[in-house]
């Protein structure tokens, strides 16, 4: 893809997260401080330069929280983000496959990150958050706790062994920041067919 197609997609994708915020804020009615803390901390992440061309060591990511962990993911495997909403569950599915969801006409499968890495569980708030993952040939959606923001890391950074991290979620992963984020590997992810849930 070429930098210019990459970046009219983040632009775009930056756009539908402002979107997304603004509709939280109305949705909650939050107070107007919190509103203004929200707004000076959405600056502050997209305030950071971006680079004037991409050098194959680089690349953007979009951060999330998880069950107080921090993950991210690559820009270019995410399609947008939504808010969850109203599911259907599935029957004879995994249990880590929370049902599906209606994004503007498309049926879209949610995993549960949390059930598939054993991970620590809560209940679902209006809050959480969809990131649709997609290719060519596959399309689901990740449940969320927060977006963070969006941010660029260093490949080449990147801690590719990691001893607590084992099982399954070693599998997708990409490498760890210094700051101890799971970077997932969305190719693997997008890849894997057990990820193909089939709808009847």
């Amino acid at each position: 893809m070429s930098d210019s197609l990459n970046e009219d997609r983040w632009r775009a994708l930056r756009q539908k997260l402002q979107r997304f915020e603004q509709d939280l804020a109305a949705d909650f009615a939050a107070p107007p401080e919190a509103v203004a803390a929200r707004l000076r901390e959405r600056t502050r992440e997209w305030a950071q330069p971006a680079l004037a061309e991409a050098d194959g060591e680089h690349f953007e990511a979009l951060v999330f929280s998880l069950s107080g962990e921090t993950y991210a993911i690559g820009s270019e495997h995410v399609a947008e983000v939504v808010p969850f909403k109203q599911f259907t569950p599935l029957p004879n599915t995994p249990s880590w496959v929370v049902g599906i969801v209606d994004v503007r006409g498309r049926v879209v499968s949610v995993v549960d990150l949390r059930i598939l890495f054993e991970l620590p569980l809560s209940a679902l708030a209006d809050r959480n958050s969809l990131v649709i993952l997609e290719d060519r040939e596959m399309e689901f959606a990740l449940l969320i706790d927060k977006v963070q923001g969006i941010t660029r890391l260093r490949r080449d950074a990147l801690q590719r062994e990691v001893a607590n991290l084992a099982g399954i979620r070693a599998t997708y992963l990409l490498g760890v920041t210094a700051e101890q984020w799971t970077v997932l590997d969305g190719s693997r992810l997008l890849g894997d067919p057990a990820m193909r849930i089939i709808i009847d």
